[in-house]
């Protein structure tokens, strides 16, 4: 569904929703004081140290520092991106989720799709099971060794041979033609009447990280109607850019995943799992996306790309690498496993067996050796010509790389390969970004950022403090780092003195400034050393300190120009005003 969610949706759906409710009723909560405490469900832990707040609307982990509202936790704890977040909980509060584009997102319609998709899979079960000619695919799975338990945890299907079997069965059942139009399940003829989509073939149901089906995969057996693996068209509720086959099985085998195995198909995700490799999963036809590598990070932090060692394996590997560039950061991992010549992950693990087969995995060629063996091999690293031509290649593709340490290694390891000293890869190196914005300060003012982090926290702590400063401009001329934050927040809470510190948070992830609203919730995350009724007192406090810091700032600005003879009579009288009035401070 396209179209933006507004944000002033995700305000007052955070306004309506209860974080305790939310959390409690997926991890058990106990009530100590103000607030409720439970073992960790993010790591391993005896004693518990994470703490959700009702006031805050907020949850907190002490032990390994996992933060967020509502949305954050159902997108860390069920693996839902922001969007299926905030759709699964409009869903139990009732609401619809409207779109900038005037689009309006129904769960009802969607959910009529998702039950037409489930029938769907019922009818293909069924007819692997009763069908007179359902032998074909039995022997046929038989053939590549899997038993029927294995058969069943995926459940596999059959699409009978006729044009309108699973149409007919449907509609029998009070589906509608639309809805089978819809969900990709029959295909209109132009002369009238339809078709099923799928026609003799095994059939492989496609679920999302819910648990729902929302497409089919099918394997040809024999004949010459259409391609060997057929999937199901794009839907409203499918997206073959985004969905990767046997996710939802691999996080059900295994709720603590490490990491997960990309695969080519549908055949090798399953014939893994028959052997116990149940982390394996595949795309459905298509290049591994950006999409894809953000939906297997929240899951995992370190991806192992299986392909073929072939040229074309290698061909599908770097695109796998190019995609991965603009998200792999410290704390991702990506390796490459390259498979013999003639060995599919089928064939291999019935050779050499679970144990054999991942121990290939762990062995993996790095991100870093990968990128970088491909492409030294490609120039002479024995010349200088070479090595100047390896660094021409590679600078374009590091600068991709989020700033941070990941890149700076990796840079660093472009100038030990090509023999280069590390400035001369300039912007390569630099791990922060510069200050966007210039101090009239030779100096910055000790102490100065500790104070915008207090007004900030005290706001974030206690929203309604936004009342006690009655004209925000105060603050204008200031120049500190995390001024624009603060008064991106004073300018929201002016407008929704209501909203929560957890809906505060998720208003900057919702505007996509991700970076932000994590400083956010670090802020929120953090215990106030302070009593309840002193805060507005160190609010106030730390206001006026600010404005003290402003007013220092443009007296240094004044007096440069006054010593050199350039300042106008009205910055001289500006200048002498804040002399006076400092010496009075």
């Amino acid at each position: 569904m396209s179209g933006r969610i507004p944000t002033s949706f995700i305000d007052e759906l955070l306004v309506r929703v209860d974080i305790v409710d939310v959390i409690d009723s997926r991890v058990q909560l106990k009530k100590t004081g103000r607030e409720y405490q439970a073992c960790c469900p993010f790591h391993n832990e005896k004693t518990p140290s994470f703490t959700v707040s009702p006031d805050k609307q907020f949850y907190y982990c002490f032990g390994c520092g996992a933060h967020g509202s509502a949305l954050g936790f159902l997108m860390e704890y069920e693996h839902l991106d922001f969007v299926e977040a905030v759709e699964e909980l409009a869903s139990g509060a009732g609401m619809e989720v409207p779109r900038e584009a005037g689009q309006v997102f129904s769960g009802q319609s969607h959910h009529d799709l998702y039950a037409v998709m489930e029938k769907a899979a019922q009818f293909y079960r069924q007819q692997l099971k009763q069908h007179e000619q359902a032998t074909r695919a039995t022997e046929y799975l038989k053939g590549r060794g899997l038993t029927g338990e294995v058969a069943a945890a995926f459940e596999l299907g059959f699409a009978p041979p006729g044009w309108n079997n699973l149409g007919v069965c449907l509609l029998a059942q009070g589906v509608s033609e639309t809805q089978l139009v819809q969900a990709g399940l029959i295909v209109k003829k132009d002369s009238g009447g339809y078709y099923d989509r799928f026609r003799e073939r095994i059939m492989f149901p496609i679920r999302d990280r819910r648990g729902r089906v929302i497409a089919f995969g099918g394997r040809q057996l024999g004949g010459d109607d259409g391609p060997k693996y057929l999937n199901s068209a794009e839907t409203a509720i499918f997206h073959k850019g985004r969905e990767l086959y046997g996710l939802f099985q691999a996080r059900k085998a295994e709720r603590k995943l490490e990491r997960l195995l990309v695969v080519e198909g549908y055949m090798d995700v399953v014939a893994l799992a028959q052997f116990g490799v149940r982390n394996a999963v595949a795309t459905l036809g298509t290049a591994t996306t950006h999409d894809h590598l953000e939906r297997l990070f929240r899951v995992v932090s370190q991806i192992v790309f299986c392909f073929d060692g072939d040229r074309a394996g290698r061909q599908a590997a770097w695109r796998a690498l190019e995609n991965a560039l603009p998200i792999l950061s410290e704390g991702r991992q990506i390796l490459f496993m390259f498979l013999p010549d003639g060995e599919d992950p089928d064939t291999l693990v019935r050779k050499e067996g679970k144990d054999g087969f991942e121990a290939r995995v762990t062995d993996a060629t790095s991100f870093s050796d990968y990128f970088f063996g491909e492409l030294s091999a490609a120039v002479d690293m024995a010349s200088i010509d070479g090595r100047a031509r390896l660094v021409e290649q590679a600078r374009p593709l590091l600068e991709k790389l989020p700033k941070g340490v990941f890149r700076h290694m990796m840079a660093a390891r472009l100038a030990e390969i090509a023999k280069v000293d590390v400035s001369a890869l300039g912007g390569l190196m630099t791990t922060r970004r510069s200050s966007s914005r210039a101090s009239f300060r030779a100096t910055p003012v000790k102490g100065a950022p500790s104070l915008m982090r207090t007004v900030i926290q005290l706001l974030l702590h206690r929203p309604a403090l936004i009342a006690c400063i009655d004209d925000w401009s105060i603050l204008q001329g200031l120049e500190q780092p995390g001024l624009p934050l603060l008064q991106g927040l004073v300018e929201l809470l002016q407008q929704s003195p209501q909203l929560s510190c957890g809906a505060i948070v998720e208003h900057w992830r919702a505007q996509g400034r991700s970076e932000e609203a994590g400083h956010l919730a670090r802020l929120a995350g953090q215990p106030l050393m302070l009593s309840e009724d002193g805060l507005e007192v160190e609010f106030i406090a730390a206001v006026e300190k600010l404005v003290m810091l402003r007013d220092e700032q443009r007296w240094e600005y004044l007096e440069s120009k006054v010593q050199l003879g350039s300042a106008s009579d009205a910055e001289k009288s500006e200048y002498f005003a804040l002399s006076s009035r400092g010496r009075q401070q």
